[in-house]
């Protein structure tokens, strides 16, 4: 809650603490406890230090804002389940003290909620901030082992803590099983001396109830009797002597017990210091993370905090946040939010308005909004906030009459602001000072000059002051002095309503009997006071001040649907920007991968043929390696062909409606329209229609479009029919070569030649043309091979037709 109580009493301390509680600071930091998880976790929420230096709320801000996100991310969020308040324990430990089983159990549950905790946490790259604070703590496994394995839940010492204490209570438990049998029997030996048939229990001692009037049947040790004295409760001598064994037993037990606790409470106050540093980060770790869920509530945004003093405040639409909070628990909607945009050269901002119109609100708005940037909290108003850290906020808010120290209003409030003024003086440093009806309390014309006085000191010393006032000569100190501005709260006049609007740059009018109207006052008393008012220069200053707020609501409103279309034009441009980026992106990597495709390809193919050359080129090669090497280049040949057969399949054909780049402006359209030809389209890009040519359009991955005329001239059949007639230069003889040597002069004929090719391969005993057929086959870019007419060779020569 700022600087603690403890410290140095001093009037100019104390000022700084009185001006928190005026606004109200220590109510917003009790709300922010409840999203506190732990005791001591709401007890730092409720009394923290501020920061007394710009670089702490900026740790602050950035560990809210790490552990605001994480816990957002996990379902359930983060927990502090486990952790507690461990400073008295370690204090008793620490001084060689014995805690008990279910406070040690305390630390180790603290210890393995920490170490869950900082697995949760700790990551250098996305939470440095936090990560930071849990890189050096000690989670002590073995500690907290020890003293799981040593304690059962709620704290009991287990069995299992040691071999004598398990002895010790199995032994117990059987002499109490034979105590207990013995006075069964005994119940039912002497049922009829008994008012009942339970065993009892008289200072830790077994009795039974019998009948008054019947000890002299029964031997034992009379412990207690009734209100009536009808029955006494005997302790039966036979379980005497096992009731003083247990006695002792007990005792063995309770020392065993003792001993180990006294082991585990040294084996904690040896470290004590570790523990105690872990629990101080673990408060840290919660205090941020209640900051962020608080903040989180508000729907807070953070705020940008400049060291510079001559830094401007720009807040929109700030929500006072006890207002929220009262509003949530109410289930209302009322609360209206204030903006602050005051320039690095002001230095005092003057705020009129009438009495119940938001003045006292909006002043400690600004106040609780500048407290709320330096503790590390997000704010709640819209858009970006921007102000500068102050290392003082200083308060005088309210009616400060006093009966027991003989003090008027005014009286009080000089005595605060004296106060105030020694503070700036003793503390040095970037001050905000807001000040509710400054100069009143006495003679207006004396106040008003004490008014103007103090606000002119105030802009010399001050980096801000903010003052509520009812005075008409300080609205016009902004005319002699560019350090003053004004400010009012707007008020209907058609309703006679404060509005709670905080208009910048306007005075206000206090409608002073318009309210006391509203409120009920006697129309009569009205009606005089209307008297005793100058009208008409009262009618021309409201005139003026209401034409001032109907300009200021035409050019809010101007500037408004002028911000929202210039963000809407911004938008538009950015998402054009990133779309053609993005186009431009994959075309050039569709590029990219063809080239890289393309000479990978040819490489492997040099390499491979550079291989074949060499082998053939081999004095020891024979017919039969020949052959191998031009099967290979024929599949090579095959392969390179079915590439190129397929890239022509999937060559890529504009649609209407399809998106496509214009090559000429590098921007992306929409294809609306083709010509009658199919060889121009019209382009939709943004606006504009462009008219163009198929080859000036890509598509969004970069291929080029494929051209086909709609005229074509068919001259298929024409070239079939010339292909049928057999000519010298479409006949081949390889009668007396070997397949493989007659594979290799077909194929190079079959390069230069269009149409049918007629082979003579003779008849023979038919291997060669059977050889031949099975390799032509073989051939992709072959249709069929067939007997040639009779008058052309029929069997002893065959004709080949290619894929057109």
């Amino acid at each position: 809650m700022g600087l603690t109580r403890n410290q140095n009493d001093s009037e100019k301390t104390q000022i700084i603490l009185e001006s928190l509680d005026l606004l109200e600071w220590p109510i917003v930091c009790s709300h922010m406890s409840t999203f506190a998880v732990t005791q001591q976790g709401r007890k730092k929420c409720e009394s923290f230090d501020l920061p007394l230096h710009i670089s702490l709320s900026h740790e602050l801000l950035c560990q809210t804002l790490e552990i605001g996100s994480l816990d957002i991310s996990l379902d359930g969020g983060i927990s502090f389940e486990g952790v507690h308040d461990l400073k008295n324990i370690l204090l008793i430990c620490s001084k060689g003290g014995v805690a008990t089983g279910e406070d040690l159990l305390k630390v180790a549950d603290t210890l393995r909620a920490a170490r869950k905790l900082r697995k949760i946490i700790f990551d250098q790259l996305i939470r440095p901030r936090l990560s930071e604070l849990l890189k050096d703590i000690a989670t002590l496994p073995d500690l907290q082992k020890l003293l799981e394995f040593g304690l059962d839940e709620g704290g009991r010492i287990a069995d299992r803590a040691s071999t004598k204490l398990s002895e010790l209570r199995r032994h117990r438990s059987a002499v109490r099983l034979q105590r207990k049998d013995i006075l069964q029997d005994i119940i039912r030996k002497y049922g009829g001396l008994l008012q009942d048939n339970i065993i009892s229990e008289r200072y830790g001692r077994p009795v039974l109830a019998f009948k008054a009037g019947t000890t002299d049947q029964i031997k034992g040790m009379v412990h207690d009797s009734s209100a009536s004295g009808n029955t006494i409760y005997v302790e039966p001598q036979v379980v005497i002597s096992i009731g003083n064994r247990l006695a002792k037993i007990d005792s063995e037990i309770s020392d065993e017990e003792r001993r180990l606790l006294a082991n585990w409470s040294k084996e904690v106050g040896l470290n004590a210091n570790v523990i105690d540093y872990l629990g101080e980060i673990l408060l840290q770790i919660e205090f941020s993370l209640a900051r962020a869920r608080y903040s989180k509530w508000l729907n807070g945004v953070p705020a940008v905090l400049d060291e510079e003093e001559n830094t401007l405040f720009e807040i929109k639409d700030f929500r006072h946040p006890l207002l929220v909070w009262n509003d949530f628990y109410e289930k209302k909607n009322r609360v209206v939010p204030t903006s602050f945009d005051v320039p690095a050269n002001l230095k005092v901002v003057a705020i009129t308005g009438p009495n119940t119109g938001g003045k006292t609100v909006a002043l400690k708005s600004i106040g609780l909004a500048v407290l709320m940037a330096k503790a590390g909290l997000l704010l709640p108003c819209t858009g970006s906030p921007r102000l500068p850290w102050c290392k003082n906020i200083l308060a005088d808010i309210g009616d400060e009459q006093s009966l027991q120290q003989n003090l008027s209003t005014f009286s009080g409030h000089i005595l605060r602001i004296s106060r105030i003024l020694d503070a700036i003086d003793s503390f040095p440093g970037t001050t905000l000072v807001l000040l509710d009806e400054v100069g009143a309390g006495t003679d207006p014309t004396e106040g008003t000059a004490l008014a103007m006085a103090l606000l002119k000191v105030m802009a010399d010393r001050a980096r801000l002051t903010i003052a509520t006032t009812h005075f008409g000569q300080l609205k016009a100190l902004k005319y002699s002095d560019s350090r003053f501005e004004n400010a009012s709260v707007s008020f209907d006049s058609e309703t006679i309503q404060p509005t709670f609007h905080l208009q910048w740059g306007i005075p206000g009018r206090s409608n002073a009997i318009e309210i006391s109207k509203r409120l009920g006052l006697d129309e009569q008393v009205i009606k005089s006071a209307q008297k005793f008012i100058n009208p008409e220069n009262v009618e021309n200053v409201n005139q003026v001040i209401q034409g001032l707020e109907k300009q200021r609501e035409r050019q809010q409103s101007a500037a408004e649907d002028a911000a929202a279309l210039l963000a809407k034009t911004e938008l538009l441009h950015e998402e054009l920007l990133n779309s053609w980026q993005k186009q431009r992106q994959q075309s050039e990597e569709f590029h990219e991968q063809g080239r890289f495709k393309l000479e990978s390809s040819i490489r492997e193919g040099q390499k491979e043929v550079r291989h074949l050359i060499k082998r053939l080129r081999d004095q020891n090669a024979s017919g039969e390696t020949a052959r191998i090497a031009g099967q290979r280049l024929r599949q090579m040949e095959k392969g390179y062909r079915s590439d190129r057969r397929i890239q022509h399949i999937t060559s890529w054909t504009p649609k209407i409606g399809e998106k496509v780049r214009l090559s000429s402006i590098g921007k992306a359209g929409e294809i609306i329209s083709f010509s009658d030809d199919g060889m121009q389209l019209t382009v939709l890009c943004g606006v504009f229609r462009s008219k163009v040519t198929l080859n000036e359009v890509e598509s969004l991955d970069g291929q080029k479009a494929e051209i086909n005329p709609v005229v074509q001239v068919k001259t298929s059949q024409v070239r079939k029919n010339l292909s049928l007639v057999r000519t010298k230069r479409n006949t081949l003889d390889v009668r007396g070569l070997r397949v493989h040597e007659a594979e290799g002069v077909i194929e190079e004929k079959l390069r230069n030649c269009s149409g049918a090719l007629w082979v003579v391969h003779g008849i023979g005993s038919g291997k060669l043309k059977k050889g031949l057929r099975k390799w032509l086959d073989s051939l992709s870019y072959i249709e069929k091979v067939a007997d040639a007419e009779p008058h052309d060779g029929g069997p002893g020569c065959s004709v080949v037709w290619m894929v057109d």
